[in-house]
């Protein structure tokens, strides 16, 4: 990628039959309550990359993708030039990541106007994907950057004030990589939780008279390391999934005394534009393309990118909802979480939705589906107490159930689904709100 594609994303105007998309009125980039008449709708794409490097792209333009342009201000430029300085030293796996990165530098100047932290994951399966890269390019244009690489929770929160700085956590896999790891550093998992939403304190003694005292929590983080993050903080997060350069893909080398004062000035230009900017900020409530945790998340940016204006709140938008999209997709290919309640419920529908299924039989199922993960668990695949062990996070517990020869068995009742099926995997084999809500 060279430096000119990172810092011009390309428009493409929408197909001449493509119906018109309605989306609310587009502010005026800085001034709360006025609005753009509307403006030719462009679809950007993905920063130059072949079709496997990108997300995949919708099959029609949605509303973000029809979003106009607004009247750009100085800090669409600035956006632009920081999202170029970012291409030139790191690939990202796409366009979106790239806005992404760039859009969160920029909201950490305005911590004091946001009410959630976002976190941005930068994780990798491997090493050499250039997460610490990132890292690097990210330390010298954040506000107030504190590098920390395993340091203790105390030390983290003790350095935290009411002007937060920005954590930069590096080999995050040294601190939750392992079940013992994690276990031996709750602690920072809590403290990172914490630190998402604002007026979260830690509670400590301090003194020879062990006088209580309220630390703050709240700090956007960057958080890079082999492997996913604890669940809780990749719900908090903005996640980017670095890759291994493929051959012909090129960066410039990153040399700190040679490269630093560049990237110092265009943090400093940011800076300076977004100081006047925060009770604007403050008061913005933009339209979101998601909902509940994720637009808690991603409202600073989406803010960011209202205020600069230009092509950068569609590009946003388009980020939001496709990073977000990605990581819904992720989580139902992996174990765990909403992807058994999914497969269970593909069960029950197979076997014509039975009163019950016998533990051993749900077993049987799953372990057996060559495209589940589940027969990977342990050596002999899921177990029972395994199973009970997912089930027990959404209240779905086992007992003796009646089968159709009239003998009983462990196992489960289909009418203790419901519920989490219509809330978690509602698309699989829909459950009506009125078979849910009579839930035993």
């Amino acid at each position: 990628m060279t430096e000119v594609t990172a810092s011009q994303p390309h428009a493409t105007p929408p197909a001449a039959d493509t119906p018109a998309v309605a989306w609310p009125p587009v502010a005026k980039a800085g001034e709360p309550g006025t609005y753009l008449p509307a403006q030719q709708a462009l679809a950007s794409t993905a920063c130059g990359r072949d079709a496997e490097a990108a997300p995949a792209e919708p099959t029609a333009p949605d509303g973000t993708d029809l979003m106009p342009d607004t009247e750009a201000t100085e800090g669409a430029d600035l956006l632009a030039q920081l999202r170029a300085q970012i291409a030139k030293f790191v690939i990202l796996p796409s366009g979106q990541a790239l806005d992404a990165a760039t859009l969160w530098v920029a909201a950490t100047h305005l911590q004091g106007s946001w009410q959630h932290a976002p976190r941005l994951a930068v994780v990798g399966p491997a090493k050499r994907c250039g997460k610490s890269r990132l890292l690097d390019v990210l330390a010298e244009t954040v506000h107030q950057p504190m590098l920390t690489v395993n340091s203790s929770p105390a030390a983290i929160f003790r350095s935290i004030s009411e002007e937060p700085p920005t954590l930069l956590v590096d080999e995050a896999d040294t601190i939750f990589g392992s079940p013992k790891a994690a276990e031996k550093n709750e602690e920072m998992r809590g403290l990172l939780n914490a630190g998402h939403q604002r007026d979260r304190y830690v509670l400590r003694v301090v003194g020879n008279d062990h006088t209580p005292r309220k630390f703050p929590t709240f700090a956007m983080a960057a958080i890079a390391g082999i492997g996913d993050l604890p669940d809780t903080i990749m719900d908090r997060s903005i996640v980017i999934r670095m890759r291994r350069r493929a051959e012909g893909e090129r960066v410039a080398p990153y040399r700190t005394a040679r490269d630093r004062p560049a990237l110092h000035a265009i943090r400093d230009k940011i800076a300076r534009w977004t100081a006047p900017l925060a009770d604007q900020a403050l008061h913005l409530e933009p339209s979101m393309p998601v909902e509940d945790r994720a637009a808690d998340t991603w409202e600073p940016l989406v803010i960011i990118a209202d205020l600069a204006g230009g092509p950068w709140p569609r590009l946003a938008r388009q980020a939001c909802k496709r990073m977000v999209d990605a990581e819904v997709q992720t989580e139902e290919d992996n174990p765990g979480g909403a992807r058994i309640l999914a497969d269970i419920r593909r069960i029950f529908h197979a076997a014509g939705e039975p009163d019950s299924i016998a533990t051993d039989q749900l077993l049987f199922n799953l372990n057996g589906d060559p495209e589940a993960p589940w027969a990977e668990t342990s050596r002999g695949g899921l177990t029972p107490r395994g199973l009970g062990a997912m089930l027990r996070e959404f209240g779905i517990s086992s007992g003796n159930v009646r089968m159709p020869d009239g003998t009983q068995r462990k196992g489960y009742l289909r009418n203790k689904f419901l519920d989490a099926w219509r809330r978690y995997c509602p698309v699989v084999h829909p459950v009506t709100a009125t078979a849910a809500g009579s839930r035993g």
